[in-house]
């Protein structure tokens, strides 16, 4: 969660710092903090909240020092407050370390360095490490790995500190006796370090890094990297020196900048009509015609035992990615014919469903790091190892970054094609992920014949003209949601009302406006509104009802008058051709005709504007909402 960043070079290191920190606020803002090495002393200025503080006790200093490393935090050990704060030194104040990550036996670590006389000034678990370090380059410790001394002892003495810690984490240290160093460490954690000419970057993320940099090396578990002027060096744990080369990515800079959006998140949902189309253009076959009964329509390069054996599905994920899980599961079942079930991957690890045969599990996290999506896969993956030939783990992932860690534990994966989303709130990510379990419920769907080539044409069909309607929702519904949003400055609480496949678009909704408004809201399937919920309705509590014409239309135009007779002020997401729909909602949020099957990615978007524009008009941070991060790295 928490942003790292990391210069050596020839050019002051504090002004790169701040503006990588700046790129990856998203990742967490309760603190920021960088360290630079200038004339032997470490200067360590850190600020409690967001970047901007950090950027206000710096201005004026005038520090020339090329080497350093910097830090955003999202807290996971101790308050945010500024002596929780990163980057950590040890008691001398030599070494400086940032951390992203849990140091999960730290507890051992600081009792027993405090009994060796350290001190420590934190409540943070990353705050051993320095200490840690600083031991071993005073009293080195003898272990089974081959000595890196003679390359370096503040490598050697961070490589053998690195392999008493447990948990999940990247690191990037500086010492002030070794001027010409950076050291860089993964483990569990994104690290990737960036190429320049006589310089070199390090950073959690790679939106730090384009601005200076195409040539990236992403770090892998177990590995360690010493950074100077004259080249990088790269290591595993053990001390094996490794052959790598960095590839050069294809992000355009302006790509992350707001274009003249208030918010990056309002960018980015004015960005969902190009991201649908670019993933129907990636996926879908132009040429194809229902009486090519011999070719798919859609090119997932699946393995074809998947289809031809698939007897059940699993799909792990989390938070909004959980939601498009959902919905993938009503396309899979109802399409594709597959019993799918969808699990919160945090609790999929610790109770596992019994193992079944021929199963495919698909994790989806929007930046391929989510900790507890990883962890579920690869559990899947070891219990399935040694079973028979039935049971053997088929690994599908969904994700907007295929060069995350998410790839090398799947067989295979769909990329979103979504972009780079920096709003911590996911909008454009989720209509993505929407759309890659479209084409996966179809693939498969042709693959065993659940529906002929003549009963799929007609989807396809559909998929292509919802980039256009999604612009008209966007230019007509915009303006409207807007000045609707000044009725709800004061609203507590709010409830979202869906069916069927749009159940999980009220949910999503919902979540939204929890994200960034900071509402309580709760969505709710719609039939089950009368078993319980209703007693939370009155004249205080808006109701968002998602009625699309189709199979439960009627059954939720039921539900929503339910919820009018209780005074409740009643919003409506339906068709703009609805002509009774006037009759039924105080306040309608149309969007165009459209197939059922289809409506979630129209659906979604007058909600996510909602969110948007009652966090706007309550005057919140709309981009960075307050205990969340972009990236879930962390259990």
């Amino acid at each position: 969660m928490c942003g790292i960043v990391g210069y050596i070079g020839t050019q002051a290191a504090s002004s790169i710092l701040l503006e990588g920190l700046r790129k990856l606020e998203y990742r967490g803002y309760d603190s920021a903090g960088i360290a630079t090495v200038h004339e032997g002393q470490i200067q360590c200025v850190r600020a409690k909240g967001k970047l901007q503080n950090l950027e206000d006790k710096l201005a004026g200093l005038e520090n020339p020092a090329r080497l350093g490393i910097g830090h955003t935090r999202w807290a996971t050990h101790g308050k945010p407050e500024e002596y929780n704060a990163h980057p950590h030194m040890d008691t001398a104040y030599r070494i400086a370390v940032v951390q992203n990550g849990i140091i999960e036996n730290y507890r051992e670590l600081r009792e027993d360095l405090k009994a060796k006389g350290h001190e420590f000034r934190s409540e943070t678990d990353t705050e051993v490490i320095p200490h840690l370090i600083a031991e071993c380059m005073a009293h080195p410790v003898a272990d089974q790995g081959q000595s890196l001394s003679y390359q370096s002892p503040f490598l050697e003495a961070v490589r053998q500190a690195v392999n008493q810690l447990e948990g999940a984490f990247a690191l990037a240290v500086i010492c002030a006796d070794y001027p010409d160093e950076l050291i860089t460490v993964r483990q569990q954690a994104p690290l990737a370090i960036g190429f320049g000419q006589g310089e070199f970057f390090c950073a959690s993320d790679t939106p730090a890094l384009v601005a200076h940099t195409r040539a990236v090396l992403p770090l892998e578990n177990g590995e360690l990297a010493r950074l100077t002027p004259l080249g990088v060096e790269v290591y595993t744990f053990g001390g094996e020196r490794l052959k790598k080369f960095p590839r050069t990515l294809n992000w355009n800079p302006i790509l992350v900048e707001k274009q003249g959006f208030k918010h990056f998140m309002l960018k980015e949902i004015y960005e969902q009509p190009g991201v649908v189309r670019a993933c129907l253009e990636a996926y879908l076959r132009n040429d194809w015609a229902p009486e090519q009964s011999q070719v798919s329509p859609l090119n997932l390069n699946l393995p074809a035992v998947w289809a031809d054996q698939l007897a059940h599905i699993q799909i792990v994920a989390c938070g909004t990615s959980w939601h498009a899980g959902l919905v993938g599961k009503y396309l899979l079942e109802q399409l594709a014919g597959v019993p799918t079930q969808v699990h919160y991957a945090s609790e999929f690890r610790y109770a596992p469903p019994p193992l079944t045969p021929h199963t495919l599990t698909i994790g989806v996290t929007q930046s391929g790091e989510t900790a507890d999506t990883l962890s579920a896969l690869d559990m899947e993956r070891q219990r399935r190892q040694g079973q028979p030939p039935d049971y053997q783990p088929h690994l599908l992932g969904i994700t907007n970054r295929t060069d995350s860690t998410l790839a090398t534990i799947v067989e295979h994966l769909i990329n979103t094609h979504a972009g780079i989303e920096i709003g911590v709130a996911a909008t454009k990510t989720f209509t993505a992920q929407l759309v890659a379990f479209y084409c996966l419920a179809l693939e498969l769907a042709y693959r065993r014949r659940t529906l002929s080539p003549t009963a799929i044409a007609p989807i396809l069909d559909g998929l292509r003209q919802l980039p256009a309607q999604m612009e008209l929702i966007l230019e007509s519904q915009e303006r409207y949601i807007e000045e609707l949003s000044h009725e709800f400055v004061d609203t507590q609480d709010f409830i979202f009302l869906g069916r069927g496949i749009n159940f999980p678009i009220a949910l999503e909704g919902a979540l939204k406006l929890k994200e960034i408004s900071y509402i309580h809201a709760e969505g709710y399937p719609a039939g089950e509104m009368k078993h319980g919920p209703i007693a939370l309705l009155d004249a205080k509590v808006p109701v968002v009802a998602i009625a699309m014409p189709g199979a439960v239309y009627e059954k939720v135009i039921s539900n929503a008058q339910e919820a009018k007779a209780r005074d409740a002020l009643l919003i409506g997401v339906t068709v703009s051709q609805d002509e009774h729909a006037s009759e039924v909602f105080d306040r309608l949020l149309p969007i165009p005709v459209v197939d059922e099957l289809l409506s979630p990615l129209l659906t979604v978007v007058p909600l996510q504007l909602l969110a948007y524009h009652i966090a706007a008009r309550r005057g919140l941070d709309v981009d960075q909402p307050r205990n969340l991060a972009k990236s879930v790295t962390v259990e």
